[in-house]
């Protein structure tokens, strides 16, 4: 008789968790455009071992008692000794009203409602979650002093899990929620409207010279050239910023698993081997 197979467990397999276990390994702050370490980020990501070894702790679920509440997260977790080891994350948390104002510069707002259905849009999730490691403070009681120890980054995954579960576990990662932010936005577009209003009124007739001009033509079409390109008084788009991907958990796994078996992997062995190859994935794109 066959021996059924056991799923595999997998976190960090949409754009969000994804982003977010990046900040806690620290692998945004290596990758910082300008070449440099920003201020109060890890010196380095955590050492491949070390994620091993969380990769294992998350799939035997050493990880008991996760409670996220807004901009924190606990948990314990099994260890080297007898006693579970206790694991708090703090959040640098959003302000809320300055995430609403962004979505509407950026043209984002229409992805909000979206989240609701259980979408992850780019836009929200960018201004949404942490953007390096600073943002996210960890305690643990092990004796461990590393920055992210075994037992932080299992946390970690568990809650890049249930992002995977349900985007509104972001929200509430960084101390909000849905109904707040859209509440800010209205509070936002109602504030936009007056201040439009007012400025279409006291503009009336203090730059023109009578005949709806500001007496030099030449100007107004450089200045429409310029910002309204297409004649639509809309912004240019913004230039697309592809998301970071990983093969071995963006695309269909089965074939990898089928050719690992054939090679001689013990079946008990797969979740492991798959693990060490995203590891030298990430080498060699961090290369």
């Amino acid at each position: 008789m066959r021996r059924g197979t056991v799923p595999v467990r997998g976190y960090a397999v949409t754009r969000w968790s994804r982003a977010f276990v990046d900040v806690v390994e620290g692998r945004t702050d290596i990758a910082d455009a300008t070449g440099t370490q920003r201020s109060g980020s890890v010196t380095e990501s955590a050492d491949s071992r070390r994620i091993s070894k969380a990769r294992r702790y998350f799939r035997d679920r050493h990880v008991h008692r996760l409670s996220i509440r807004p901009g924190q997260v606990t948990a314990s977790v099994e260890g080297s000794q007898l006693d579970p080891f206790d694991v708090i994350l703090s959040m640098r948390t959003v302000d809320v009203d300055t995430v609403a104002t962004l979505l509407r510069s950026r043209a984002g707002v229409a992805e909000v409602m979206s989240v609701a259905r259980g979408e992850q849009p780019p836009i929200v999730g960018e201004l949404l979650g942490p953007t390096e490691s600073a943002d996210v403070a960890s305690q643990c009681s092990c004796p461990d002093e590393a920055v992210r120890c075994i037992h932080v980054l299992a946390v970690a995954y568990e809650v890049a899990a249930e992002i995977d579960r349900s985007p509104l576990a972001l929200f509430t990662v960084m101390g909000t929620d849905l109904p707040s932010l859209l509440d800010a936005l209205g509070n936002n577009s109602d504030t936009d409207s007056d201040e439009s209003a007012a400025q279409g009124t006291s503009g009336v007739g203090d730059e023109s010279d009578g005949d709806g001009s500001d007496g030099d033509p030449s100007t107004e079409h450089e200045t429409l050239s310029a910002v309204d390109f297409f004649g639509t008084h809309a912004p240019l788009p913004p230039l697309p910023r592809p998301t970071r991907s990983n093969p071995l958990t963006d695309l269909d796994g089965t074939a990898l698993r089928a050719a690992l078996r054939a090679s001689g992997v013990a079946p008990g062995d797969i979740a492991e081997a798959v693990d060490e190859l995203g590891d030298l994935y990430d080498r060699l794109v961090q290369e």
